[in-house]
């Protein structure tokens, strides 16, 4: 993209608000992550800028972009389905956003570990039950076997996350 018309885009939003982060989405950046989305949906206001095919001209990252972010190892044709996965992992942290404003507290990657089975209603379908302890009422119960069901889920799918968990 040439860097004049891009360039006047950016000045012109600047002068409406402030931005906290001008993030350009490219395949060199750093890699986008739970974490970062938490950080960044403490932001009052961040800009998405997304290149097309090759890009953006280099001058426009020097002079405006204060984070680059890559959704994984690979390349799109533009950033925008980029910029979509990143808009929606923070907007969804967003208080408000969601009915139940703990339930996003509890997602896969919130605390290095991937998120427990969740199972609703009838309590038994097609022959498979929730287990009787989410049926229990018991609280701090549910609350362990959750625990537990999210490290072993974890260690069986994902066991390159456990390296940066603090085991108690």
């Amino acid at each position: 993209m040439m860097c004049e018309p891009l360039d006047n885009q950016i000045e012109a939003l600047k002068k409406e608000r402030s931005y906290d982060e001008v993030i350009y989405m490219t395949p060199d950046g750093h890699t986008f992550n739970q974490g970062l989305a938490n950080r960044l949906s403490l932001k009052e206001n961040i800009m998405i800028i997304c290149g097309h095919y090759k890009g953006i001209d280099e001058r426009i990252r020097q002079l405006h972009v204060t984070m680059e972010v890559s959704i994984g190892d690979y390349v799109l044709s533009g950033g925008e389905l980029a910029a979509a996965v990143v808009a929606d992992a923070i907007g969804r942290l967003i208080p408000g956003v969601l009915n139940d404003e703990a339930s996003a507290l509890l997602d896969s990657f919130q605390d290095d570990l991937l998120a427990p089975p969740i199972y609703t209603r009838p309590a038994s379908f097609r022959g498979l039950e929730v287990p009787p302890v989410l049926l229990s009422g018991h609280d701090a119960a549910i609350d362990e076997w959750r625990t537990e069901q999210a490290m072993e889920r974890t260690k069986d799918r994902r066991p390159d996350l456990l390296n940066h968990y603090d085991r108690p």
